[in-house]
């Protein structure tokens, strides 16, 4: 069978690859190699793409309070699954790093009656819109009575992507791609507005110290959750079994005492944000074997790395792109990074799971234009105009271990691990007190939000098979 075939047949079935190899991904890092990375973003930038065939698409805004620890996102998820079942998904996560046990909640509401009209996205109590300007989201939601939000978020700094087409494309013809990958960012914004939660209420007999382990021991084990690359695989489920699991839900809420709180970012002392808007047009566990993301927020800095590593049938290829920001200005886009996963240990799933990540930026400011990167042996690019970075993380927060087959009809799951090899987990982590240093400058303290996603493994777990060859 032709290759293209394959891969088309395999984008929709989710049945396994052949290893196409290395001309078969064209990736946004190599189009930009040997010239300036930035790229400010526009308006149609963050339209919806919403296409008819198979992908999943995201709005995601995340959010960090440096003074209280409390950091999140709240998401929109547009998906449609072989041109034929099109759904929205609103996604809510919020996590007090500091006390854990005192506030750590997530919810999944199913839209109804949603639409997208370019860069806005409506449905039934929720809207998100972008205004004339360009520069300020207003999100409000309530769709979900434990999480409603109704918050402006606004650039700090220009909207930025990789290059002037910031897709990554599989397959052997770049103009008729059977899979891409997209990312584009606001990597820096205040935040202002409210948030309402419905929380459990914690009993007075409950010994804090016990509740943190039994916490630690529930995530360890692999707790039920929905997160953005888990929503992707639970799209496929029937509609039926996702009525069942709201109805389910509902009925597990209803045994709780719940208590109100309201979170509230004033214009005064706003919140630092960052949002991505990402589409992905083909099944995760093709496009990608493993993931590695993380922002991190200071009150002078912001810093961002999203990096994926291809499986075996795209020759093992690794894309990476960070952003570095000061309070108003993008310092520099990179393309040269290294995301080190430190102390790693083997879990009781299969993982080799990091203890510590470390993150090495290397670029230049983002006034420096092509030609004087692809002639800087001659040009000699001054000192100034270069940008070495390092972000190092503890992974003590562990907010909550993923599950994604967990998350999907058993006749799909048997498909996926049978014939593609697929254990997708993701590790999430909120931590106050991880470090950024820009140019040799003093070390800043900050929070950081980090995901490491293991899709597809090897024949066999060793301490190398992150880096697969």
């Amino acid at each position: 069978m032709l290759k293209w075939i394959q891969g088309g047949i395999s984008a929709v079935t989710g049945i396994a690859e052949p290893e196409y190899g290395s001309e078969y991904i064209h990736t946004v890092t190599d189009r930009v190699k040997g010239k300036q990375p930035y790229r400010e973003t526009t308006r149609e930038d963050l339209n919806w793409l919403s296409p008819d065939h198979t992908n999943v698409e995201t709005a995601t805004f995340y959010f960090s309070d440096l003074n209280t620890g409390v950091v999140g996102f709240f998401q929109i998820i547009h998906s449609n699954i072989i041109g034929l079942h099109l759904q929205a998904q609103f996604t809510f996560r919020i996590y007090d790093s500091h006390n854990p046990t005192k506030l750590n909640l997530w919810t999944s509401t199913k839209l109804e009656d949603f639409r997208v009209e370019g860069p806005n996205f409506y449905a039934k109590d929720l809207f998100v819109e972008l205004n004339e300007e360009d520069n300020e989201y207003h999100f409000k939601s309530s769709v979900n009575p434990r999480s409603t939000v109704d918050l402006r978020i606004r650039r700090m700094t220009p909207g930025c992507k990789v290059g002037d087409d910031p897709s990554t494309y599989y397959g052997d013809n770049i103009e008729e791609p059977w899979g891409c990958v997209r990312h584009v960012f606001w990597p820096r914004n205040s935040i202002v507005g409210t948030i309402n939660v419905k929380v459990p209420v914690e009993s007075e007999s409950d010994d804090e110290e016990g509740a943190t382990a039994d916490k630690n021991e529930e995530t360890e084990a692999g707790a039920n959750a929905e997160p953005a690359a888990a929503e992707e695989a639970k799209e496929e489920a029937t509609e039926g079994n996702s009525e069942q699991d709201d109805e389910e839900s509902y009925e597990s809420e209803e045994a709780e005492v719940l208590e109100d709180r309201q979170i509230t970012f004033s214009e005064e002392d706003p919140a630092y944000s960052m949002f991505v808007l990402a589409f992905q047009g083909m099944k995760p566990h093709h496009a990608a074997k493993a993931w590695n993301f993380m922002y991190f927020h200071s009150k002078e800095n912001t810093a961002v790395l999203m990096e994926f590593t291809t499986p075996k049938s795209y020759a093992n290829t690794k894309v990476s792109f960070g952003i570095l920001t000061d309070n108003s200005n993008i310092l520099s886009v990179t393309i040269d990074n290294d995301f080190k996963h430190l102390n790693a240990e083997v879990d009781d799933v299969g993982w080799n799971v990091p203890k510590e990540i470390s993150i090495d930026y290397e670029g230049f400011t983002v006034d420096v234009t092509d030609e004087e990167i692809a002639n800087q042996e001659e040009t000699e690019i001054h000192e100034s105009k270069k940008v070495v970075a390092n972000v190092n993380s503890k992974l003590a927060n562990l907010v909550e271990r993923i599950d994604v087959m967990n998350e999907i009809p058993n006749f799909i799951k048997s498909i996926v691990s049978g014939v593609s090899g697929t254990k997708p987990y993701i590790y999430q982590y909120a931590v106050d007190g991880s470090s950024l240093q820009i140019n040799g400058a003093p070390v800043q303290k900050g929070i950081t939000w980090i995901e490491v996603t293991f899709i597809s493994e090897s024949e066999e777990i060793t301490e190398e098979s992150y880096d697969e060859a």
